[in-house]
């Protein structure tokens, strides 16, 4: 990710590099690669969210448990040092028995609690945008439908050019106004009606197996993609629940952040704890959630995690 690499460049510079192949296992440099660009995709759909806050929280416990018996050793060692001739200066036995008989564990530490956004990797939506994108798709979709009948019978009308020419006359424009934007969303909502109302006709003629798996994901997206389309203009909003803004990555919400930079992200919104330097996830959603409803399973993970509550909880007013 730092390095900006692709899959497929990814698995390349695995293939070249040694220190890479050591690193996932391999017993010796192979210069073949050890496997296909696409499995990373499937690698990532196993590993979901439990999985990775999972392998999180094992590397961070690692890491305190190490750093706890380094404190102890050093401790030891201070004390091997620093004893002597001289006696013993722990707890006797009686405050020993007084400590145990503490009817509760004090509270230690800190507990900071933060919500955040994590961007995708999704062009900045707009529904003119959106609507002129599911188009072409469409467009492509019904080429597809068409093939096995070329020469039998005429190809329906998509006026794709007509389309192509309407979106550019306001996509072009460097500060197209409010008015303008309607009724080009209005003319990009129809060529989008006509295409599925020929790609629902072809369907009876030809089979949707000649889709590929992606396009047959596409056109249900684009289904969707409509229906909320046609019902934010109708309604004249530009706000519905689960709205979709990304037909490549359809699970993609607006998470609205308040913020002068950027008042709305787009991507999956993350509550996130640290404790002693280290940062947690507490919860993943791509859907938007008000991080406070999260505040009491946090304080418990907290518990879970130590064996005693936190001193105290440092949180932003949503808390």
């Amino acid at each position: 990710e730092r390095l900006g690499l692709s899959d497929r460049e990814t698995v390349e510079q695995i293939t070249e590099n040694p220190y890479l192949q050591y690193f996932i296992g391999l017993p010796k440099f192979q210069e073949k690669a050890p496997f296909d660009h696409s499995l990373m995709t499937r690698f990532r759909k196993r590993l979901g969210a439990n999985i990775i806050n999972e392998l999180n929280e094992w590397i961070v416990l690692e890491e305190q448990e190490r750093q706890s018996e380094e404190a102890s050793k050093e401790n030891d060692n201070d004390d091997d040092h620093s004893s002597g001739d001289h006696q013993p200066s722990g707890p006797t036995l009686e405050e020993n028995s007084t400590e145990s008989a503490s009817p509760k564990t004090k509270n230690k530490g800190k507990l900071i609690l933060d919500a955040t956004c994590a961007p995708a990797d999704i062009a900045y939506p707009t529904d003119l945008g959106l609507l002129n994108e599911a188009r072409e798709k469409l467009e492509h979709i019904i080429d597809v439908l068409h093939e096995p009948h070329k020469g039998k019978f005429r190809k329906p009308r998509t006026y794709r050019k007509r389309a192509r020419k309407d979106y550019l006359s306001v996509a072009k424009q460097r500060k197209a106004g409010a008015r303008k934007i309607r009724k080009a969303v209005g003319k990009q909502l129809g060529y989008v009606k006509r295409d599925l109302e020929i790609i629902g006709n072809l369907v009876t003629q030809s089979s949707l197996s000649l889709l590929s798996k992606d396009e047959y994901r596409q056109l249900l997206v684009i289904h969707e993609l409509y229906r909320q389309q046609a019902e934010m203009y109708k309604k004249k909003t530009h706000r519905i629940d689960h709205r979709i803004v990304s037909i490549s990555q359809p699970h993609v919400r607006p998470i609205v952040r308040g913020k002068a930079k950027a008042n709305v992200e787009f991507g999956s919104k993350v509550a996130i704890s640290v404790v002693g330097g280290y940062a947690l996830i507490e919860q993943l959603d791509w859907e938007y959630y008000n991080e406070g409803t999260t505040l009491r399973e946090s304080v418990e993970n907290y518990y879970n995690r130590s064996g005693f509550y936190p001193e105290a909880i440092l949180a932003d007013k949503n808390y």
